[in-house]
């Protein structure tokens, strides 16, 4: 299963995390009530009735179906510690960038008679400031994965097969079939 940069993005930020989150059905649902302002907006959020909202909050339900545990989790995991979350990301964009871990597709396009095939590669490099900004803007505006991988593969272009562009200038690195990828701060 491919990983994508925006998950890669996510889990990089949710390592800077200081509290564990909240493990039981009430203590999520109490929580995404508090962040939402009432059980209306959360049962909206989560496709339920608001009965059952208020249900899991008292504590009369205990155990929801995987599809609404799930959900429940996500919606509280991208919630969570926003400050944290904050600092994290811009201490990457501002001085410390990001390492970036993959297993992917590399290709090459340059001056005639000097392109490689594209092979599998395990690569694995440490992108400076610009890019942990760059990657954190798009995925905040919206972007998709592919403009993602793209942003990435630019980064891993100049530092790791140009050497921070002081060799083979000119050389286009396209990033595809992503087997595996991780990021950390």
């Amino acid at each position: 299963m491919a990983d994508s940069v925006a998950e890669g993005l996510d889990r990089a930020l949710e390592k800077a995390f200081t509290r564990p989150l909240p493990q039981s059905a009430q203590a999520r649902m109490r929580y995404l009530v508090r962040q939402l302002g009432g059980t209306r907006p959360v049962a909206e959020l989560l496709t339920v009735s608001q009965r059952t909202v208020e249900r899991y909050v008292a504590g009369t339900l205990k155990r929801p179906r995987r599809d609404l545990r799930d959900r429940m989790e996500r919606e509280v995991r991208r919630r969570w510690q926003p400050q944290v979350r904050a600092r994290a990301r811009k201490k990457a964009a501002s001085t410390d960038g990001l390492i970036l871990s993959t297993r992917a597709r590399f290709g090459f396009t340059a001056a005639p008679g000097t392109t490689d095939d594209a092979r599998i590669r395990d690569i694995t490099q440490a992108l400076p400031p610009r890019y942990a900004d760059r990657l954190f803007t798009a995925r905040e505006q919206g972007a998709s994965e592919q403009q993602l991988q793209h942003i990435a593969a630019e980064g891993l272009a100049r530092m790791y097969f140009r050497a921070d562009d002081t060799r083979a200038h000119g050389l286009g690195v396209e990033f595809t079939d992503v087997e595996h990828l991780d990021i950390e701060l």
